[in-house]
């Protein structure tokens, strides 16, 4: 029987799985928060699988994303991952992935950890949305603009309101699979 997904799931295996185990499940890991944060900046302006299918390149190109590493980065790694064709060559992007990384470790020492502040804007369970298609999906919200002017307060680059929603999404914040989704009563 085929399960009724999102309707922004492509029939391609990766949307596929990453949809079915990872969008929209809470992540309170400090490290996986800096992974969908650096994933996100990079997808600004581009489809969300050219960065899924990119993932793993991304992965060994950011030091697994540890993020006293990629805060380290000097101008040689950053011209080193320019010319690396495995992940989106944008210098902008690069630099803003160091330069968020080193706002994330100011945001870790003074909450106690990323998840802290971040999860602090929804009380620190997930937003549970009720939306009947993918039509009622909005790309930003309030709450985002809001989470988007504190970050770049803070330092943190390429983290406007529709990519901080996306990221809100993608770690469970809010709860957007679609009510026919059979994974909205799962991450509930």
């Amino acid at each position: 029987m085929n399960k009724k997904r999102c309707g922004w799931v492509s029939d391609d295996l990766l949307y596929i799985q990453y949809h079915d185990e990872e969008w929209g499940v809470a992540v309170y890991d400090d490290a996986k928060l800096f992974e969908f944060l650096i994933l996100e900046t990079f997808q600004a302006g581009l489809s969300w699988i050219t960065v899924l299918r990119k993932r793993e390149n991304f992965r060994k190109a950011f030091d697994h994303f540890d993020v006293m590493k990629v805060a380290a980065f000097d101008d040689a790694k950053v011209s080193s991952l320019m010319d690396n064709a495995g992940i989106i060559r944008n210098g902008a992007k690069i630099r803003a992935a160091v330069s968020n990384a080193q706002a994330f470790i100011q945001v870790q020492k003074e909450f106690g950890s990323f998840k802290d502040y971040i999860w602090g804007f929804v009380g620190g369970k997930p937003i549970q949305n009720e939306l009947a298609t993918l039509n009622d999906v909005p790309a930003k919200t309030e709450l985002a603009e809001r989470i988007s002017k504190d970050l770049k307060k803070r330092g943190f680059k390429f983290v406007g309101p529709t990519v901080i929603y996306a990221h809100m999404q993608a770690t469970g914040m809010v709860n957007d699979h679609t009510l026919d989704c059979f994974r909205h009563k799962e991450v509930r």
